[in-house]
């Protein structure tokens, strides 16, 4: 199955359709990922936060990346640019079926009967989570649509994204997330920790049990990401800070497109703002770095003590680097 995808003047950076244009398979792809989530989440050692049981952006679509299992492990990943649901096992045995309009219900199926194909066993809770109607996987014959060009516009604008997230993380000493999938709000999003605890999250998400939101935002945290923008109808990244310490509303960031959202609680930085801008990598590090700025000087972070330079500004990491250099020339 061939894509056609539409790019500016920047390479990678996609046009991404408004969200009313593919709501009807976003959802289903929503839905899709939380199919193959919860078979992570199953499978594979609870790690704090939920981190164990995200998604991964890959080279050709989102990975569990290897999940344990047994003696070996298993890896499933969606291909969005050959668009199919491709599972593969350490002992070298694959399968894969086409990713087509199909219900949630025929997914579901097709996925377990793949698994059992392979003598992998993974009971699932089928009802999704973090969604007001929450049909359960194999009643849901309401989502079906599958629009591969529009995913494969959105996988590459999450290919950009996770780039420079992990520009950004490299940034920072102290705990931070890798750039994970998050098949729950169906969003990538990067994390930043100040080290010290936070008050109890009031929890109240729909369909997700309140100690799952406590153990995630157990730590003060800065968190930024990228969503499809279901509430604003347009992709877009955002950022915000647990608990937001006062006057975080109102601090400036950038660029001039950034602006908080009252009923999010959150900046929101359209993701168009940033694709069409003379510098789309450095305009949404802008937005990352002044939003982080907001939430860790506002709330007092040891910032001397938890930053640093990027790696390429660095001069410690270029002085190692040269010497691993000239140490491979010496062996050649």
């Amino acid at each position: 199955m061939s894509t056609r995808v539409t790019t500016g003047n920047h390479g990678g950076w996609p046009v991404v359709e408004p969200l009313t244009d593919w709501q009807d398979t976003c959802d289903t792809v929503h839905m899709w990922t939380q199919v193959i989530g919860k078979i992570r989440l199953e499978l594979a050692p609870w790690i704090n936060h939920s981190w164990g049981s995200t998604l991964y952006v890959s080279a050709r679509g989102l990975t569990t990346s290897p999940i344990p299992y047994q003696l070996g492990s298993v890896e499933i990943e969606f291909d969005f640019v050959n668009h199919a649901l491709r599972v593969r096992t350490s002992l070298g045995a694959e399968r894969a079926f086409d990713l087509i309009p199909m219900s949630v219900a025929a997914f579901y199926d097709k996925m377990m009967k793949t698994l059992s194909g392979l003598d992998i066993h993974a009971d699932i809770f089928t009802r999704p989570v973090e969604v007001e109607e929450a049909i359960p996987f194999e009643k849901d014959d309401q989502h079906a649509s599958y629009d591969a060009d529009a995913v494969h516009a959105f996988w590459l604008a999450l290919v950009q994204a996770e780039r420079i997230f992990t520009d950004f993380r490299a940034r920072y000493i102290g705990k931070t997330s890798p750039a994970h999938f998050f098949w729950g709000g169906f969003d990538l999003a990067v994390t930043r920790f100040s080290g010290r605890t936070a008050p109890k999250h009031p929890g109240g998400v729909p369909n997700c049990a309140d100690w799952v939101m406590q153990e995630a935002y157990s730590h003060e945290l800065s968190s930024a990401g990228f969503w499809p923008g279901r509430g604003l109808g347009e992709a877009a990244f955002y950022a915000y800070a647990y608990p937001a310490p006062k006057g975080f509303a109102e601090y400036r960031v950038e660029p001039e497109a950034a602006y908080f959202h009252d009923l999010l609680r959150e900046f929101v930085l359209p993701y168009e703002a940033v694709r069409a801008a003379g510098d789309p990598d450095a305009t949404l590090l802008a937005f990352l770095q002044t939003t982080y700025e907001a939430a860790a000087n506002l709330a007092d972070w040891d910032r001397t003590a938890l930053e640093r330079k990027p790696p390429s500004q660095d001069p410690r990491f270029l002085s190692r680097r040269d010497d691993v250099e000239a140490d491979h020339a010496g062996n050649d």
